[in-house]
């Protein structure tokens, strides 16, 4: 049977992680979080349950292995469930975990953002390209 790790106080948190040192496993997060699919996958489950065929369709550009390598992932994480039922062909659902609602409370202001944004970026690319 694997071992579980004991949980951590905030204290012991504190002192045992940190970002900036070499080898933090919490860098771990930084990694999924710069995955583009993993952001977008986040926030339409925050929503609803979704299936592949759904996710697929609402993020435009991901591959179908794409997809499924990122909600693998995502549900290794503890961020998304994964639940099959036994249908003819099989099917199956995809939602966020109580640890995917948290963080996708803080996915929906960097979606606002991006989008805000997006000319003000798009008008400092031309300008350094330009010179």
């Amino acid at each position: 049977m694997p071992r579980t790790a004991a949980l951590a106080t905030p204290s012991e948190i504190e002192s045992r992680y940190n970002v900036y040192m070499e080898g933090c496993p919490a860098r771990l997060v930084f990694s999924r979080l710069a995955d583009k699919w993993s952001l977008l996958i986040v926030k339409i489950l925050r929503d609803d349950v979704q299936r592949f065929n759904q996710l697929r369709r609402e993020i435009g550009g991901i591959s179908p292995k794409a997809l499924s390598q990122t909600l693998q992932k995502l549900e290794r994480d503890g961020l998304v469930h994964r639940e099959a039922f036994a249908t003819v062909p099989v099917t199956v659902e995809y939602s966020l975990t109580e640890l995917g609602h948290t963080l996708s409370e803080l996915v929906e202001p960097l979606v606002a953002w991006a989008e805000n944004h997006i000319e003000e970026v798009l008008r400092s690319q031309n300008s350094f390209d330009d010179h």
